[in-house]
C-alpha cells in the first residue's frame, strides 16, 4: 500500500486522493472556471477526471510525493486539490493547486499550498519548487506572492504563455 503523509493545517487536512474523494472531484474538474487555466482549458468528462485523479495517485509512487485531496477539518468535506508534481516534460518540482468554485477567495488555496511547499523543503530536501500559471490566471498568482513566490521568467509551456513563480528554501542562499 502506498503510503502517503497526512499534513495538518488550521483548517485543512491534506491526504491521500481517493476513490471517496471522486464525485466532487470529478465536478470541479466538469467546472470551467476549474480548468480555464490548466491543461488545455477544457472541461473533464468524468472518464478524464478518473484518469487525472489516477495519474495523481501515480505520482506518488512513481516520484515518492504528490498531490493531496484538500479537506476541511471540521466537516471532512473534499475541497479541491494542492500538492507538488514534476511529470516527464515539466520544467522543476510544481507546486499546484486547484480548489471547488465554492471554496475560493477564502485564503484556503494558500493554507494549503503553504503546507505543501514546507513539506517540499522540510521532508524532501528540495531546494527551490515553481509553479507554473498562465498570464491571465490573476487569482493564482496572488497565492504565488502570498507564499513568497517570485515571477523569474515567462515560458511557452504546453502552448501558452506561462509565468513561471519560483519559490527558494528560506534557509537557502538565493
Amino acid at each position: 500500500m502506498l503510503e502517503i503523509p497526512v499534513l495538518i493545517t488550521e483548517r485543512l487536512r491534506l491526504t491521500a486522493l481517493s476513490e471517496r474523494h471522486f464525485e466532487l472531484y470529478s465536478a470541479m474538474l466538469a467546472d470551467a472556471s476549474s480548468t480555464k487555466y490548466v491543461g488545455d482549458g477544457q472541461p473533464l468528462d468524468r472518464m478524464n477526471a478518473w484518469r487525472s485523479m489516477a495519474m495523481l495517485i501515480g505520482h506518488w509512487a512513481l516520484r515518492g510525493y504528490g498531490m493531496w485531496a484538500v479537506e476541511l477539518k471540521e466537516s471532512g468535506e473534499f475541497i479541491g486539490r494542492v500538492g507538488l508534481h514534476n511529470p516527464e516534460g515539466w520544467p522543476d518540482l510544481e507546486l499546484g493547486w486547484m480548489l471547488r468554485p465554492e471554496h475560493r477567495h477564502m485564503g484556503m488555496a494558500t493554507e494549503a499550498a503553504h503546507a505543501a511547499l514546507a513539506y517540499a523543503f522540510t521532508r524532501l530536501g528540495a531546494e527551490r519548487a515553481i509553479s507554473l500559471i498562465r498570464t491571465e490566471n490573476t487569482e493564482s498568482e496572488r497565492v504565488a506572492r502570498r507564499l513568497g513566490g517570485r515571477q523569474s521568467t515567462t515560458i511557452d509551456f504546453l502552448g501558452s504563455a506561462t509565468l513561471v513563480y519560483t519559490y527558494h528554501r528560506p534557509d537557502s542562499p538565493n
